[in-house]
């Protein structure tokens, strides 16, 4: 069931970005909505087919195989989850945190950063993976995906409607508290996008992960542990978009956006973990 309102979602979000695009285009025009149209196919198309690929690069993921120790966590757990083997990246970022992606279970990665690998035991590890696999089994990495997509490319036309509108491009004027205003609903809306994606999701995977991995206290120490170091260590990543892909809410600055958290509190995740021992 939980997969299948997340195909839903996907495909609402699927239908918003090809929306949003031809709204963009019609400012020039016929000609301008059928170019739009067909750049928000291409888009589609490498949002679904790509989104591992583009997700893993994008934090310089590193595969890793059957000798790695954090293989060897994965591979059970997935078996115990009845899921194919996913591959299995190590990012180099000293920011600990872990991340799942692929269009389903059959193209399916989990990424784990190096800061991740030294500030956690194997227990910890193990309870942060049976998570990540919950995302993979529920379809949740797709929508996350597409979700970024959408909540990065809104901003990003947001910026450009501010930029050339300042100009006076454009059928509807140049307006100064206009654009601003376009500006500021871009950012507030991309993040509305992914905090509806991501936060109720955040305790299904929780309690799901628990099962999978035998028992909740792995992931509630890792919970706490990764969240404290969130809150002192950025994450270098290149697409801010993609914070509802991780665990935890990575630190990457104070900014507007960063009132509408993609995660719920950690405290409460932990609590309703404890709650059902």
């Amino acid at each position: 069931m939980i997969a299948y309102k997340n195909n839903v979602k996907t495909a609402v979000l699927l239908a918003a970005l090809f929306g949003l695009l031809v709204w963009v285009g019609s400012f020039w025009g016929a000609n301008g909505m059928i170019i739009a149209g067909s750049i928000a196919l291409l888009m589609n198309f490498g949002a679904w087919f790509f989104s591992d690929k583009i997700a893993v690069a994008a934090m310089r993921g590193r595969q890793v195989d059957e000798k790695s120790e954090l293989y060897g966590i994965v591979q059970p757990l997935a078996k115990r989850a009845k899921l194919p083997m996913p591959r299995v990246y190590v990012c180099p970022q000293e920011a600990p945190n872990a991340f799942a992606t692929g269009r389903n279970p059959r193209h399916a990665a989990v990424a784990v950063t190096q800061g991740a690998l030294r500030l956690l035991d194997r227990e910890e590890l193990a309870g942060v993976i049976a998570h990540e696999l919950s995302h993979i089994k529920n379809r949740d990495t797709l929508t996350s995906t597409i979700a970024a997509t959408v909540a990065g490319l809104f901003s990003m036309l947001a910026y450009w409607g501010f930029l050339f509108g300042g100009m006076g491009g454009g059928r509807r004027g140049g307006h100064p508290l206009a654009l601003l205003g376009v500006v500021l609903l871009g950012a507030v809306g991309a993040a509305l996008i992914k905090a509806m994606i991501s936060r109720s999701r955040e305790f299904v995977a929780d309690a799901e992960g628990a099962e999978i991995a035998g028992s909740p206290h792995g992931l509630v120490s890792a919970l706490r542990k990764l969240d404290a170091s969130a809150r002192r260590i950025p994450m270098h990543n290149p697409n801010p978009a993609m914070n509802n892909m991780f665990i935890v809410e990575p630190l990457m600055g104070k900014t507007l956006t960063s009132l509408f958290a993609s995660h719920p509190p950690t405290e409460k995740r932990i609590a309703a973990l404890l709650t059902r021992r």
